[in-house]
């Protein structure tokens, strides 16, 4: 009886010696509560400096261990839930901060005017006021800091859209469609896809063949067109290209982070 004991207590302390050896183990393969806060502070676009911790540590959730890491900067509280393994963002969200005022239609401290915004975009669109009809121009908080949305219509019946920082006069984003695009009962002869993917290339100084990484040819309404993306310089650019004509139909720029 006195070896059964001896025996079952034997087996018992391996057991636990084995699963502490397991657990060990597996956290120390976690990524760190540092690395987490690092990766959350990096997509909100916040310094660690400016941010107010107000939560950090280890949980699991259906079996998957993560890094709840939440806090507040800019008037916005961010909650962020990050796989402790691999370092990926499971979820996230953020929203106004309770008591902190946002201001609606006017830029925090000093920055550009929305008039100046617009002529930001102009100017990168090569076009006048004069050429153009805005529909829109709103100032709006993303990921803690105000941007412009600006939008309008060309003569030729280009739609443009850009997002410039309120702050900096930055593009952030632009892209333009030709809404109304008009083939015309001319264009007949095919241009080969080298032809798109050269007049697509031309719209990004300094790119090469070498940054296309998606091309495809395609029909629209039966009518030939070449899409593709191109990557350069952390920008990430999407086009669509009419294949008769050769004419940008679409075209769609941002940086690879957002």
């Amino acid at each position: 009886m006195r070896y059964r004991n001896m025996l079952l207590t034997a087996t018992a302390a391996v057991m636990l010696f084995g699963g502490c050896a397991q657990q060990t183990s597996a956290t120390e393969a976690y990524i760190g509560t540092e690395a987490a806060k690092a990766a959350a502070f990096q997509d909100a676009g916040v310094a660690e400096a400016d941010a107010v911790l107000e939560k950090t540590g280890l949980d699991t959730k259906n079996g998957i261990a993560y890094y709840e890491v939440d806090f507040s900067a800019g008037g916005y509280a961010y909650e962020y839930d990050i796989d402790a393994i691999t370092g990926i963002i499971i979820e996230s969200q953020s929203k106004a901060d309770q008591g902190t005022t946002q201001q609606t239609g006017t830029v925090q401290g000093e920055g550009v005017t929305e008039e100046q915004a617009k002529a930001i975009a102009l100017e990168h669109a090569g076009l006048t006021s004069e050429e153009v009809t805005f529909i829109r121009a709103k100032l709006e908080w993303d990921d803690g800091r105000q941007k412009y949305e600006i939008e309008f219509y060309s003569k030729d019946q280009k739609e443009y859209d850009y997002d410039i920082d309120a702050s900096t006069g930055e593009i952030l984003s632009y892209d333009y469609d030709a809404e109304y695009y008009n083939a015309g009962g001319t264009g007949t002869q095919e241009i080969t896809a080298e032809k798109a993917k050269e007049i697509a290339l031309s719209q990004v100084a300094g790119a090469t063949v070498d940054d296309i990484y998606e091309f495809e040819v395609d029909y629209d309404d039966g009518r030939l067109e070449y899409e593709g993306k191109i990557y350069y310089e952390k920008m990430e650019y999407e086009f669509s290209i009419d294949g008769y004509s050769g004419a940008i139909r679409e075209w769609k720029a941002e940086s690879i982070y957002d």
